[in-house]
């Protein structure tokens, strides 16, 4: 059993939700290559614009599954690195997927669940959800989520968290940036179907363009290199398919292709 559904609309938009509510979703590394897979997949389909990440049951995803933390603690170094790593191409292709991203949690996210919303573009939570960077607790540390969420929170709450493992509220993962909005429980359908609906307005190439950008200059010294590497990408973009077609739609306007 792969551990979620996936189902994508005549839009394009596809919704992975996770479905192991009975141990609050959360992962092994059977469900953590699978759902790389599926990523993956969708990363490559042309007819795929927007993934939606949402989970069944009262919790978003409690992070790793004990039972497998249970096993890993029997495994060799290499054998944990093995996971280790795995669990890292799953947050590096989720970051680093080319179609924008929505987080929709609908309960409480814990240790590497909070890494997949801090990979994703957008956040959206219930405010009646909980939060908690809780691997010190268990005498281990939030090792390969660490860069999606200190971009995420920044490194002064980091340092308080990762090192408490206490819990925090909606109200303060709103403020931490941890997510963009939160919603009463009954409205966040509607609030993950507004920011759909925003997404869809832009075209695909710029958006997986845009994404690009930001990973390169985000944090970077702003030198001459830097500064060409940007005229460069607009330049470019300028002269796209994609770039053109919006340009004469707004002259003209009407609705550009991707809108039709």
């Amino acid at each position: 059993m792969a551990g979620f559904l996936s189902d994508t609309d005549a839009r394009g938009v596809a919704t992975i939700t996770l479905d192991r509510s009975i141990i609050h979703n959360a992962f092994d590394d059977a469900l953590i290559v699978s759902l790389t897979a599926e990523l993956q997949r969708l990363a490559e389909d042309a007819a795929t614009r927007i993934v939606v990440l949402a989970a069944r049951g009262r919790s978003f995803s409690a992070g790793a599954d004990l039972g497998w933390m249970q096993r890993s603690a029997a495994y060799s170094e290499a054998e944990n690195l093995r996971d280790a790593n795995a669990l890292a191409e799953l947050m590096r292709t989720l970051d680093a997927l080319p179609k924008p991203t929505i987080a929709a949690i609908q309960g409480n996210a814990f240790a590497g669940g909070l890494g997949l919303i801090a990979c994703c573009d957008i956040a959206i939570a219930v405010d009646t959800a909980e939060f908690a960077v809780t691997e010190v607790k268990l005498g281990l540390i939030p090792a390969v989520i660490s860069p999606y969420l200190i971009a995420a929170i920044g490194t002064r709450a980091a340092r308080r968290y990762f090192l408490t493992g206490e819990r925090f509220d909606a109200a303060t993962a709103l403020r931490l940036g941890l997510v963009h909005e939160i919603v009463q429980p009954d409205h966040l359908a509607v609030a993950v179907e507004r920011a759909i609906l925003a997404l869809l307005d832009g075209g695909p190439v710029s958006q997986a363009a845009a994404k690009d950008l930001i990973r390169r200059v985000a944090g970077a010294k702003v030198t001459k290199t830097l500064i060409g590497e940007t005229a460069k990408r607009i330049a470019r973009i300028r002269v796209s398919p994609e770039g053109r077609e919006g340009i004469a739609a707004f002259l003209e306007k009407r609705k550009p292709s991707w809108r039709q």
